[in-house]
């Protein structure tokens, strides 16, 4: 399923959701610009690698050099439907969250759950020295903060059913059910099958940690 839009309007402009889209398509623009060995060091080095993170959180927890990745890997991707997916997903959801709480909590509740994400992901992978970078940590924080305070919302969707794919005005409670849905099926699979390149744990997290954080929060 694919979000084109969604029934209610935002009250003001979403200042923070539209800063945040620009800057993730800007740094993805440069990262388009490297070679393939140059983004492999920006992806170790900026990413979120489990092997090396946890372990600087149970024994530097206080270090703020710590953090870093779990910040910097928000805004890196690793290509062109990843970035386009993740800002999309931001573009129809974030907007009315972003109203709900206002321009700064909204900033500061975006990057929680994205750090919530990440650590989900990485207490799942703990082993793991593949890189995890994205969006989709914080993204999905964003729908679980959507899923608890628009419960009446409806979702315009492209829906593939067999070899077609049509438009469908589906709730919204309905839409993100089947998308964490598919997330947790995934996640659980993934504990099976190392090296997984898809970050499910970080969607499960984040997800997760919108729908309890926006309580604290909205306006």
């Amino acid at each position: 399923m694919i979000p084109l839009r969604d029934t209610i309007r935002s009250r003001t402009f979403p200042v923070v959701t539209v800063a945040l889209i620009a800057a993730n398509i800007l740094i993805f623009l440069h990262e388009a610009s490297l070679s393939e060995a140059e983004l492999q060091m920006l992806a170790r080095t900026y990413g979120v690698v489990p092997a090396r993170d946890l372990p600087a959180l149970i024994y530097h927890p206080l270090s703020l050099g710590t953090y870093i990745p779990f910040l910097t890997a928000m805004f890196l991707h690793g290509g062109w439907f990843h970035v386009l997916g993740n800002m999309l997903y931001l573009w129809v959801f974030g907007d009315n969250v972003e109203d709900a709480m206002g321009r700064g909590r909204f900033l500061l509740f975006y990057l929680l759950a994205g750090f919530a994400g990440s650590l989900a992901h990485v207490l799942a992978n703990p082993g793991t020295t593949v890189p995890t970078i994205g969006a989709s940590g914080a993204v999905a924080g964003v729908l679980g903060a959507y899923f608890v305070s628009f419960p009446r919302s409806r979702v315009l969707s492209l829906v593939p059913i067999f070899f077609f794919i049509t438009l469908v005005e589906l709730p919204a409670v309905l839409f993100l059910f089947l998308w964490f849905a598919m997330q947790l099926l995934n996640g659980v699979a993934s504990l099976a099958i190392p090296g997984q390149t898809v970050a499910w744990w970080a969607h499960i997290g984040g997800f997760l940690s919108g729908a309890l954080l926006v309580k604290f929060f909205r306006r």
